[in-house]
């Protein structure tokens, strides 16, 4: 372990990594409703290019342009069910996030961190989901979600207003994240990048960079 601090904050994203797995959520609502797979992984992956000049539904969604209620429509028109069926339109979003919940042992690290004195932050894009706010706001700050701002990963804006409103400079602060490019999005401004995968394996790295972090989670 280093024995002098590389990083100042760690800024976490939620959904996958403040949270448990988003595939999860995702695979129990495909069977719940009987979605057909191929109809949603085909949507996913047009909906989320970055070639669209004038953006895609997800991405207006996650910069608060298309309402919950537009974007279950939109996608609900884009899926089957396996029987061939079209989907009901309201509500898709979240029975989507049905399953996600927070992960107890990120939240832990998160207050580890905060106890040795680091920033410990947020940065999501939003989906139109229902944050556990009373709990984000009491330990993470800043905490900046797509939505509210207008922005959004792996937009280089949105990491220059998260480095603001911390006032450190970028090579000071980790961002953590379950999404290879929004972690290139933060490399391109000058933040560290950690790809999660799991509590633990985020933990350990982590402590490489903020000495007085044990990498097993203390009882």
């Amino acid at each position: 372990m280093s024995a002098q601090r590389l990083v100042d904050a760690v800024i976490f994203d939620y959904g996958g990594v403040l949270t448990g797995p988003v595939r999860d959520s995702i695979a129990a609502w495909i069977e719940s409703d009987g979605i057909d797979p191929a109809s949603f992984s085909r949507t996913l992956k047009a909906w989320l290019s970055r070639d669209a000049p004038d953006g895609t539904p997800i991405h207006r969604l996650e910069t608060g342009q298309l309402s919950v209620t537009e974007f279950d429509a939109l996608l609900a028109a884009e899926l089957t069910t396996v029987h061939g069926d079209p989907v009901h339109p309201v509500g898709v979003l979240g029975r989507l996030f049905a399953g996600l919940r927070p992960d107890p042992e990120m939240f832990a690290l998160a207050r580890s961190l905060r106890d040795l004195g680091a920033r410990v932050g947020m940065l999501s894009n939003s989906w139109g989901n229902t944050y556990p706010r009373d709990r984000i706001d009491a330990l993470l700050d800043p905490v900046v979600i797509s939505g509210e701002v207008g922005l959004r990963k792996p937009l280089a804006p949105i990491y220059h207003l998260m480095l603001k409103r911390l006032g450190l400079r970028a090579e000071r602060v980790l961002f953590v994240d379950d999404a290879e490019p929004n972690l290139a999005g933060a490399r391109a401004v000058g933040m560290r990048a950690l790809l999660h995968t799991d509590a633990a394996t985020t933990r350990t790295a982590i402590a490489e960079l903020i000495p007085g972090l044990t990498p097993q989670r203390q009882e």
